[in-house]
């Protein structure tokens, strides 16, 4: 099963986020602080795995019965050992910073990942100024659809592989992000 195949951008990837955002936020109500579109099906025109990336930030991942409740209600899967993200190298802070709640979609969804942050995290603001940056930089979101293209090549079976290798480069694209940002 290819599961890190790089298909054409789809312009209905955008719809699709806005019907499966809108049935979170009628469930989750003001659990959810955002609901935010992220990954490379966020960005127009970029290639991307045909599987939409959300993020959903809360004011804390202490208490969030009601968060973990109400996606299962809607037939999402908590995957409870997947509770941390990638942490870039040199990172200097507190580890809690990459902690998360994870989702993917159940058996007759609409392939998901619903990724849980809490609110002034660093791994709550990486995506979403990642996103921004692709979207300001076509010729970097281009560049970076390339590299998964290749990397897909050799490991669309192989999510583990696919990622320890897509990740350092998203870094390297966040230390350009970062200096974009304070520039903007």
């Amino acid at each position: 099963m290819k599961i890190a195949e790089i298909v054409a951008h789809d312009p209905k990837w955008k719809e699709e986020f806005q019907s499966i955002r809108a049935t979170i936020a009628e469930r989750l109500g003001p659990a959810a602080k955002q609901i935010d579109h992220i990954g490379s099906t966020a960005i127009d025109g970029l290639d991307a795995k045909d599987c939409i990336d959300i993020q959903i930030t809360v004011e804390s991942l202490d208490s969030l019965d009601e968060v973990i409740n109400g996606l299962t209600e809607l037939g999402y899967l908590y995957r409870a050992h997947n509770n941390r993200d990638h942490v870039p190298p040199g990172w200097q802070g507190d580890l809690s910073n990459w902690e998360k709640r994870y989702f993917r979609a159940g058996p007759n969804q609409r392939r998901t990942n619903i990724h849980v942050r809490e609110l002034g995290r660093a791994n709550q603001r990486y995506p979403l100024l990642f996103r921004d940056y692709l979207r300001a930089n076509k010729q970097v979101a281009l560049i970076y659809a390339e590299l998964k293209k290749a990397i897909s090549q050799y490991h669309s079976e192989d999510i583990e592989a696919y990622c320890q290798i897509k990740d350092p480069a998203c870094d390297l694209i966040m230390d350009a992000a970062e200096r974009w940002a304070e520039r903007v």
